[in-house]
Parts: structure tokens; C-alpha cells; sequence
């Protein structure tokens, strides 16, 4: 993660941008670096090792079914990396195994893929299945570090149970219309990404809510994995 300008960068120069203020516009940090402090909002909410094929895995966050208003990306526009894709659509809560964490800004990967491990752990002891890839709902920074709800989607809570364990309870991931934008690489050139997410909504005059989602398509490995594949969800007012 790299220190930010916006509300918050992806993998969390995004974050400290989009967790910043109001219009959370231009200026998103993520996970990878200082950016300034932010306040903290009332958060709602890894598989192979090459990237997925086109269009979403079983159990992701995007809908299976095409959105009717899906926005095609304008050529030319600074917020589209080459690739990649930016869709409008429409995201369900779902029922989540989830634990919530905090990070520095170091360490923002290892923390990630930790705490995701940490639910998977539970959920194997408690046999349950995973309804789709695992994500981190990004919540709050601040110079320090940043804060955030790693989760994996279940079909439903276990009759009877309130936790799975100490650190792992049950939850429900954020809803609303969002913008999925995508991520192809190394997890330590990710802030790339969000600077061009920071560049096309800036482009587009949107403003985005007050935390972002990063969902992990390929296990988290290494930061320096070519393959690594992320999707970002950047849900607007």
C-alpha cells in the first residue's frame, strides 16, 4: 500500500481515498501505502494460480446475468487500464464468514491473505463450503494503517452458531450499485490501478461511498505474483 490522495486506493492507497470524505472523487489510496486519515464509516461487509477467463467465476460478487445498464469504458478515457474492463452494476448482500482486522500499511498484504486464511481454517472445521471467491471490505485509514472486514460468502449461517471461532462470527457483505473495475498482476503494482480508478471517476464526475471491496479471483501468493487476479468493486453514491 502507498499513501493516497482520494478516499482510498485499492489495496489501500484506494482505501485511504475512498474512506476520506463527502465527495470522494479524485485521490484514491491503497493498500499499499500512508494515505492521510480518515473516518471510519459503518462497514456493512484465494483459488488457481492463473487469472480466471473472461467474465465472472462461479460465486462471485458480479451477477452471473449481463446488467441492463452496464457502462462500456470510452476509449481513451484515463481511468480504463488497457484490458480491463469498468461495468455498472448492481451487487446483493450475501451471508459471509468474516473477521475483522487491522493492518499497517506494510504489511497490508500478508494481513489480507492471513486473516482469509484464518476463515477458511474455521470454516473447514466447521465443514463449510465457500459460496464463492473471498474479499476484503476496505472501511478506514489513517496514517497508521488501515482497517478492514475480510469475508467469504457462505449460502447460509449454520443453524445454531454464532461464531465459528474466537475471531471468525458470520456477516453480511455491502449491497448497492458499484463499479467493477479490474486488476491483473502483481498485488505490489496495484496502486497503478486504483490511480487510474481515481483517474475515470474523476473523468466521469461520480462519487464513490465511503469503502470499496477487493475480491480475490487466484489465491493470494506472493505480492509479486504475475498472475494474481483482482477484481475492485467501487460502490458510488
Amino acid at each position: 500500500m502507498r499513501q493516497g490522495e482520494w478516499l482510498p486506493s485499492l489495496t489501500l492507497a484506494f482505501v485511504a481515498a475512498l474512506v476520506l470524505a463527502a465527495p470522494l472523487r479524485a485521490q484514491t489510496p491503497a493498500p499499499h501505502a500512508n494515505p492521510p486519515p480518515v473516518q471510519t464509516a459503518p462497514s456493512p461487509a484465494p483459488g488457481p494460480t492463473q487469472a480466471p477467463p473472461p467474465g465472472p467465476p462461479p460465486g462471485a460478487l458480479l451477477p452471473s446475468a449481463p446488467v441492463p445498464n452496464a457502462e462500456e469504458p470510452d476509449e481513451g478515457v484515463p481511468g480504463i487500464p488497457s484490458g480491463s474492463t469498468a461495468e455498472t452494476i448492481s451487487i446483493p448482500s450475501r451471508t459471509t464468514a468474516m473477521l475483522t482486522a487491522r493492518a499497517k500499511w506494510d504489511d497490508g498484504f500478508a494481513s489480507i491473505k492471513d486473516s482469509l486464511a484464518k476463515i477458511k481454517a474455521a470454516m473447514d472445521a466447521a465443514g463449510l463450503k465457500p459460496a464463492g471467491s473471498p474479499f476484503a471490505v476496505f472501511t478506514q485509514t489513517d496514517d497508521n494503517g488501515f482497517a478492514y472486514e475480510a469475508m467469504v460468502p457462505i449460502l447460509a449461517k449454520p443453524p445454531g452458531k454464532d461464531a465459528l471461532s474466537p475471531d471468525v462470527t458470520f456477516g453480511s457483505s455491502p449491497s448497492g450499485e458499484a463499479i467493477k473495475f479490474q486488476h491483473r498482476g502483481p498485488y505490489d503494482d496495484i496502486d497503478s490501478t486504483y490511480d487510474l480508478i481515481t483517474a475515470y471517476l474523476d473523468e466521469k464526475d461520480l462519487e464513490a461511498r465511503d469503502f470499496f471491496i477487493e475480491e480475490y479471483l487466484t489465491e493470494l501468493t506472493t505480492p509479486e505474483d504475475p498472475n494474481l487476479a483482482v477484481d475492485i468493486y467501487v460502490f458510488i453514491k
